[in-house]
């Protein structure tokens, strides 16, 4: 008589497609500044690049989701300053202090900044929430600023940023960070999709308050220029949020999700010397090592 087995490989399966899926959506973020930089080129500035992405991505959105998943739109109005705080104050923001910050800073010094943010998230949730500062949140602090520190050149005489690419490197983590804070009053009623969604659109209708006609024209004059643009919407923001949420629920673990969402800024640096001839200094990455271990201890 044959024993009835179980197919125990197929909890590992589903395991490794989610942290499969998160790590795509980390080397998706990673690839933003290929797209940015060459919209950019076109003659295009950081408030414009903003509206294409963020504007953009919401329509794509909205249509993704009216064909698959109608059920993420129904909201209440009173929980709309949930999704201006997500989108306006965190979405919108980010998006235009880390374009200015690729194109202040090489694209590996911009994505090391960002991946600051999880300092700025213990101390507002400290702040907020009343969340105790562990020793390894401590450490963790400590570890980001020490690679921050990595990062400017201190350590060997010379600044490798100046103080502008400073500001919108630490500015776009601290504006990013504030997405975790509202959205933890957001995801309280409403699904990850919907949360998404709504911060897009908040996003996309404030950067119209920046709108450019001339500037926006020369990106629809050109072939060039709207290829870029649709790869921007679609691959860096709506395609990466998609793996990154059908991975978070797979995984169950936001943590372990994180962590691995933290492959970002290996992808950026990468990117930064296959295309753009950018070098890797020992800076460079023992700055990315120091906030790739924060981001773990934080986990």
């Amino acid at each position: 008589m044959r024993k009835h087995t179980t197919d125990s490989n197929a909890p590992k399966k589903t395991n490794y497609l989610a942290m499969g899926s998160i790590m795509t959506a980390g080397i998706l973020w990673g690839c933003m500044g290929l797209f940015n930089r060459g919209i950019a080129d076109l003659g295009l500035g950081a408030t414009s690049v903003m509206i294409i992405r963020n504007l953009g991505a919401c329509i794509l959105m909205g249509l993704i989701f009216l064909v698959v998943d109608r059920s993420i739109f129904p909201i209440k109005l009173r929980h709309l300053p949930y999704f201006v705080g997500t989108g306006v104050g965190s979405v919108m923001l980010m998006t235009l202090f880390y374009f200015q910050s690729q194109q202040t800073n090489s694209l590996a010094v911009a994505a090391i900044l960002l991946y600051t943010a999880p300092a700025f998230v213990v101390i507002l949730s400290a702040i907020l929430f009343k969340d105790k500062i562990t020793k390894q949140k401590l450490a963790a602090l400590i570890i980001a600023f020490l690679g921050c520190t990595f990062v400017s050149g201190i350590w060997s005489g010379g600044l490798s940023i100046s103080p502008k690419g400073l500001f919108y490197g630490l500015g776009s983590a601290f504006v990013y960070s504030l997405y975790t804070i509202f959205g933890h009053f957001a995801l309280k009623h409403y699904q990850p999709l919907t949360v998404t969604f709504y911060s897009f659109v908040t996003a996309g209708v404030g950067s119209l308050f920046f709108f450019d006609a001339q500037e926006l024209a020369m990106v629809t004059s050109s072939g060039r220029g709207i290829f870029l643009s649709l790869c921007l919407m679609f691959f860096s923001t709506v395609l990466p949020y998609m793996f990154y949420t059908k991975g978070l629920n797979a995984l169950g673990d936001g943590g372990k999700a994180s962590i691995l969402a933290s492959v970002e800024p290996v992808a950026a640096s990468i990117l930064g010397i296959l295309a753009f001839g950018e070098p890797m200094t020992i800076g460079v990455i023992l700055g990315l090592a120091c906030i790739l271990i924060s981001v773990y201890i934080l986990r």
